[in-house]
């Protein structure tokens, strides 16, 4: 979670914990059970953040953050027909795993569910990456050197596309509040 991501940590776990102290492969599945663990705790939080208020805040206030009364309809839709596998896949997607909880608990999608789901996506992640940290022991300065030529395409990519999905909400909400001045009058 924010401001420790898994992403940072568990690499270095599988390092540390596993190459480094000449313990087995086997400890990874002990920092996937942890990884999951933590990631459920912080998961459950989100999700009832977006269930105890989530809706009716959004529906008042959303268009300031860009989400508009289409957003919640089609995201309700959503996890109602693939909640379970959204929330599994979304939990080995960086930033989007941190926040897919706040929909799934405005959508007010099975907790049990959601967190079994929860647990098994954080879990594989989590295991991936402990198990990534293993693996590159000592050569991660090598592999980053090698990786650094991408940072900045890979920032422009992230921005080019931010950018177009920030003018494409904007336009959408002004669409919808004129239509929705139009029908008042």
């Amino acid at each position: 979670m924010i401001p420790l991501p898994s992403e940072l940590i568990l690499p270095l776990a599988g390092w540390k914990l596993v190459f480094d102290r000449g313990l087995s492969a086997w400890w990874l599945l002990l920092a996937g059970f942890a990884g999951a663990a933590g990631s459920l705790a912080a998961a459950i939080g989100y999700y009832y953040l977006g269930a105890w208020g989530g809706r009716p805040f959004l529906e008042r206030y959303g268009r300031y953050v860009l989400i508009s009364k289409g957003d919640l309809d089609q995201s309700d839709r959503w996890f109602a027909a693939r909640g379970e596998l959204t929330v599994f896949l979304t939990r080995m997607i960086p930033l989007v795993r941190t926040f897919i909880s706040i929909p799934a608990g405005v959508s007010r999608m099975n907790i049990w569910k959601f967190s079994l789901y929860t647990f098994l996506g954080s879990f594989v992640w989590s295991y991936a990456l402990a198990w990534g940290g293993y693996a590159l022991g000592e050569n991660y300065e090598q592999l980053r050197t090698w990786m650094s030529p991408a940072d900045i395409p890979i920032l422009v990519v992230l921005v080019a596309l931010g950018t177009w999905y920030l003018w494409h909400k904007v336009r959408l909400i002004r669409r919808e509040n004129a239509a929705s001045k139009a029908r008042s009058r």
